[in-house]
């Protein structure tokens, strides 16, 4: 076996900091990535909520719409039965 020597140990804390390093490195790039991702994910996030409301308002647009001519329809075939004179 190997004897274990400064030099060796020398060695292998440059290596063990240099893959630390190389970690960190990667660690800062990821987090730059999820901070670009954030910023697109907040104005889609807005935007599908605008979508939800206007979908909101259009279907009370539309229940409206159905109501009148619900009514409408009930008169229509109402009269058709009343008298006329």
């Amino acid at each position: 076996m190997a004897e274990v020597t400064s030099e060796l140990m020398y060695e292998l804390l440059k290596r063990v900091h240099a893959d630390v390093t190389d970690t960190r490195l990667g660690q800062r790039e990821l987090r730059a990535e999820l901070n670009v991702m954030r910023g697109t994910l907040v104005p889609t996030h807005q935007d599908m909520l605008n979508i939800h409301t206007t979908l909101a308002r259009h279907e009370a647009r539309l229940d409206r719409i159905e109501n009148r001519l619900e009514l409408r329809e009930f008169q229509e075939a109402q009269a058709r039965f009343e008298p006329q004179p």
